[in-house]
This record gives C-alpha cells, structure tokens and sequence, in this order.
C-alpha cells in the first residue's frame, strides 16, 4: 500500500499529463481501494438505492394504518401525557383522507395514495416502530442520511463506496438523483464524504433536467476552442504537480486527479446511462414517464407530474446498478419554501402528500419489478426513509405537525425478509413498545450486513475516535434479515 501511494505521487510530480497519466493515476487508486476491501461474511446484497421522502412523510396517511382515528375522528386527542409539537398545539384527533385497504397474500393495508405498492408489497419489509431525535427537519434529514443529527459526518452512501469500492470503472461509485426542484434541507451534506476521502461523496446528476451532468462539457462560447481547453488543462497539470510536491501528504489532489479521469469517461457512459431512448415503451409505460417530446407541467403539484418525475429518476437508477454503480440516492421533495414541493404538510396534507405519494408509489413500484424481471432484485437492497413522521393529531383543520417520536421505513430486496417487523401504538404517537423501537442506528447496521460489512468493524479513525456509520449503536434487525 505504502509502495503504491508513493508510486502514484511520483507520478504526479514528475509531470505525466493528460488523460493517460490521470488514468493510471485512477488505476492505481483502484488497486488500494480495492485492497482494502474485506467483507466480514457473506453478502446478500451488492448495491442500495436508498428513496428519501424530503419534508416527512405521515406514516399514518401510506403505510400504518391506524383505525383509532377514523373512530374518533375530530374528537379531542389524548395520548395520556403532555405533547410538545414544533409548530402547534397538539388538534383533535384527524382520519386520514384516504382510505385504506389490504393488499397481497399477506392483507398488508395501505392507503389508496400509495396503492401501486400493492403489487409488490409481498416484498417488502415494513418497519413502523422507527425513532428519531429531533423534529427539526435539518436535523432529521441528516441523522437519516448519516447516522448523525450534527454536519461533519459521511453519508451512508459514502461508507459503503469506501466499504466495498466501486464495481466500474466509468461512472461514480455514489450517485444522488436530488428533486428537479432543488435540494432538500442540508443540501451537499447529506452526501458528503466528510472525513473520508472525496473520492467517496455523491456525484450529483439531474435526470429531468436540460444539463444532467454539470461541468461535464465546456461552456459553449467564442472563447473556448479544441486548443484552448487543451492549453487550460495543461496549465493544471503544472499547477496540479506543483501542488503534490509541496504536499505529499494531502488526498484532495488525488480526489480531484480522479474525478477529471472520472469526467472523461462518463463524458461517454454517464451519456449513455442517462439516455432512455433505447428502453422499449412497455418499460417506459411502466414507470409512467411521458412521450418524448411531451411537456409536463410541474407549475401545481400534480400526480402525473410527480410520476414523471420519480419515475425517470428510478429508471435512470436501474440503468445505473446495471452499469455498476453501488450506491444510488434518489430524493423526493425539496426545500425551497412555497408554493411547497415537498413531504412537509403543516397545512393541508392531502394537497400534499396526494400527488407526490402517488408518484413515489408508481416509481417505486416500478423499480422493484423491472429490478425483479431483469435477476437483480435478489442482490439489490432499496431502502425507503424520511427524516421523520407525521402526527396522528391535526393541524389547523387540514394539516398534520412533525412527528420524530415514531415513524416508518421499509426495506426490500437484497435478502430482505418481507413482513411487518415493528409496530406503533394504536395512534401512531410512539412505538407500541418504547422497550423495542427501531432507530437509524440499526436500520444501517442491517443495511451493512446484507452488503456483507459488520457495521462494528467498518471504521475510520479521525480526530482520535474510530468514527463508524452507526456511531456506538445499532443492531441488525434480524427478522428482516431472515434469522
């Protein structure tokens, strides 16, 4: 390791420039990355997509069917203690205003905005005993994204590019697909690397939008020629090795080294990944996305839209695990106030959650069957999450307040074992038992295990503590994991 890393320096400094001289500068990188990793057992998976519900997303208005509101819908709540909300006093108790029914062998109930599930939701294993910390949305969003309610910490995406390396040598390891509307809260830091190596954070790309791939190409300009771009990138080699010579001890280089390496050959195959002409219309049909050429108006919140939306980021997903990609973060909603896009639905939830739980649905549903029909299913874990849930008690008259004191998750695929594993009480306040809440902590130790990583022994030492992604906790679910 020690001779590599020397070996790669030397090469920087002694000026070996342009592409080839990146390349075998990359190649080596990917003899240490790849040297480095040692799976604890067996894995069941290879690849997570992890669908993230920006804003909270009310488990009691998709997944955890509660019939105690629906009986006493608009009379006063109690829960038997004091509730201190985020924004209001604790309302009357408010059905949801969707109905709910089973679905599958199993008679899984689920709310009628979300009903696409239905198809697969044998497959699924729903968690609904989920705890959070904060009803901050800041906050929650990156304890769900990181294990850790504070910034400076890797995302779950990161520790598994630095746990298991990359599976291709053309496109990123990480790939976030955020809302075509913008970030959710915290924006970059929910995909950050943090203190691990920047090769490990997310590569952002924009599946919807008119430049998926930011800076991937040169501006069009009257300035910029063939000789030009060629003249400025020779000034950063002799930029770049100066640098490395003064400081040999200081990864950025590296990381930057590699991502221009990166930037050239997704100039071919991120191109090809994001270009969905080639998918038959029976695929296209599938995931709900529009004819080519079709303008989807995204100026009022709409299901067709949303379906759109979330399911062309799905499909571009598949198209990305087929290609080797290990990690895919896929976002729903966002954080750019009103008119608002996003999960967080103080006051009027079905205005809300209607259109984008629909579009989730159909996406959702989608990937799982296209990744089931295609063999990939068995070895590709997705993980469903948001930063919190929402209350069983009403805001106003139409809204629901944050609720970190229970929520729900799901899970399917790459070994998991379907079923419900986890319950809330009869409101869907807190857990049905405070002794047995499932937290984040345990949620990515399960994650780690199917991928074959002992979420103990996954660790890097920084700043005198051997950080790791479930921090001093977690325990796998070992229901979902089948044993």
């Amino acid at each position: 390791m020690k001779f590599q890393t020397i070996h790669r320096r030397s090469i920087l400094r002694q000026g070996l420039g342009g592409f080839a001289g990146i390349a075998l500068a990359d190649l080596l990188h990917r003899e240490d990355a790849s040297a480095d990793v040692v799976l604890h057992h067996p894995p069941k998976a290879k690849r997570v997509v992890q669908l993230f519900m920006a804003g909270a997303a009310s488990h009691v208005d998709t997944f955890d069917y509660k019939p105690a509101l629906g009986k006493r819908n608009g009379e006063p709540w109690d829960p038997g203690e004091t509730v201190e909300l985020f924004q209001s006093q604790p309302g009357d108790c408010f059905a949801s205003p969707w109905k709910f029914k089973p679905y599958g062998q199993s008679g899984k109930q689920l709310s009628e905005i979300v009903a696409p599930l239905g198809e697969v939701v044998d497959e699924i294993a729903f968690i609904h005993n989920l705890v959070g910390k904060t009803g901050v949305h800041s906050q929650g969003t990156l304890l769900q994204t990181t294990g850790f309610n504070l910034p400076g910490f890797p995302s779950a995406g990161s520790w598994v590019s630095y746990g298991l390396g990359s599976e291709n040598e053309n496109l990123p390891t990480f790939v976030v697909l955020p809302d075509h509307r913008g970030f959710a809260s915290n924006g970059a830091k929910n995909w950050g690397n943090a203190f691990l190596s920047a090769s490990h954070q997310g590569t952002v790309l924009r599946p919807s939008g008119k430049t998926p791939i930011t800076d991937l190409f040169p501006p069009e300009s009257d300035f910029i020629t063939p000789e030009s771009d060629r003249a400025g990138l020779q000034a950063l080699k002799q930029l770049n090795t100066a640098y490395a010579a003064r400081r040999p001890s200081d990864d950025r280089l590296d990381a930057r080294v590699r991502s221009y390496e990166l930037a050239a050959a997704m100039q071919l195959s991120a191109t090809d990944a994001l270009d969905l002409s080639s998918e038959p219309q029976h695929i296209r049909d599938l995931y709900g996305l529009v004819d080519e050429g079709s303008h989807v108006d995204d100026t009022e919140i709409n299901p067709k839209a949303e379906t759109e939306f979330f399911g062309r980021k799905c499909l571009v997903a598949r198209r990305l695990l087929e290609r080797g990609v290990r990690f895919v973060q896929i976002w729903s909603g966002n954080d750019n106030g009103f008119p608002r896009r996003n999960w967080d639905s103080h006051e009027n939830v079905a205005r809300d959650h209607g259109p984008l739980a629909l579009g989730m649905s159909h996406g959702a549903a989608a990937l799982i069957k296209d990744l089931a029909q295609r063999g990939m299913l068995d070895d590709t874990l997705i993980v469903w999450t948001t930063e919190f849930g929402r209350m069983p008690c009403s805001q106003g008259s139409e809204g629901r307040d944050h609720n970190p004191f229970v929520f729900t998750n799901w899970m399917c695929g790459g070994g998991v074992t379907p079923g419900t594993f986890g319950r809330s009480d009869e409101w869907g306040f807190r857990p049905e038992s405070r002794d047995h809440a499932t937290t984040v902590y345990d949620i990515n130790a399960t994650m780690l295990h199917l991928l074959g990583i002992d979420h103990k022994r996954l660790t890097v030492r920084h700043n005198g503590i051997d950080r790791r992604l479930t921090d001093v906790h977690g325990q796998v679910l070992r229901g979902v994991v089948g044993g």
